[in-house]
């Protein structure tokens, strides 16, 4: 009787339809959260018919939050559930492979609107009431890539720098205010990111990556805890962590240049 009367904590995750994000919102409804869940495609709609396999509440919300109205109507659905928000999952994130000039324009900034603008968006929408309740839990995806200068996907790696930077920079200014932030950074993970990227012909593409549910259960534990960072406990993605903090930033661009550089006619050596 007690649990009917006490809402489930409610939680926001963008880019839910699959890999990452879809795989933090299993989690959460496994944890007893209610949710809402927003991608673009048409995939968003039966990743919410599994989510309410978990006996929870499941809003799903299309939007394409490139858009400015998109990221309005998104805002208005979550303050329309008349709940507060527990916890803001920053997640969706789009990326173009290839050198930089070999990439049309629109393609650069429709990633730049996707992994910088609309998180900026969304949090300055949805952390005011946070802040006036003392309360609630924010993820933002990053990248191990943002550590390092990245070439042939040059507009991605500085995106995910700039999500890494703002979510320390905000977990800073609201460090008395029971809100935290958490920057997840994971490394290559078994999503279709490459294919959606056209990075098909990389060695980074061909190489191990992690499970998406593995990452999704590292990356939500540390945002319950109020982690200031998540970087996925894999070999690959430690290692790339490691060296990003330790290699000058020519020397960081020419190693991730070698992951990703498109491999043309050649074939993937091993590692």
């Amino acid at each position: 009787m007690e649990n009917a009367l006490v809402p489930a904590p409610l939680a926001l995750v963008t880019g839910a339809s699959s890999g990452i994000g879809l795989e933090v919102a299993v989690r959460l409804a496994e944890l007893g959260h209610d949710l809402v869940v927003t991608a673009e495609d048409d995939g968003l709609a039966l990743a919410a018919d599994g989510l309410t396999q978990h006996g929870r509440a499941v809003r799903a919300v299309r939007a394409d939050l490139t858009q400015a109205a998109d990221v309005d109507a998104l805002v208005a659905e979550v303050k329309g559930t008349g709940r507060p928000l527990d916890l803001l999952v920053l997640n969706a994130g789009t990326a173009v492979g290839g050198a930089f000039l070999d990439v049309p324009l629109e393609e650069h900034l429709r990633t730049i609107a996707l992994d910088v603008v609309a998180p900026v968006r969304l949090a300055s929408a949805l952390l005011p009431a946070m802040v006036a309740r003392g309360s609630g839990r924010v993820l933002v995806t990053s990248s191990v890539a943002a550590l390092m200068p990245g070439p042939y996907y040059a507009t991605y790696a500085a995106s995910k720098a700039f999500d890494l930077s703002f979510a320390q920079a905000l977990r800073y200014e609201l460090r008395d205010t029971g809100v935290t932030v958490t920057a997840l950074l994971p490394g290559p993970t078994d999503t279709d990111f490459f294919e959606q990227a056209h990075m098909e012909d990389t060695r980074v593409a061909h190489g191990g990556k992690d499970d998406p549910a593995d990452v999704a259960r590292q990356a939500v534990e540390g945002l319950l805890k109020g982690d200031e960072k998540v970087v996925v406990r894999s070999v690959r993605a430690k290692g790339q962590a490691a060296a990003g903090a330790l290699l000058s930033d020519g020397a960081g661009a020419a190693l991730q240049a070698r992951f990703t550089e498109p491999l043309g006619s050649s074939e993937p050596d091993e590692g």
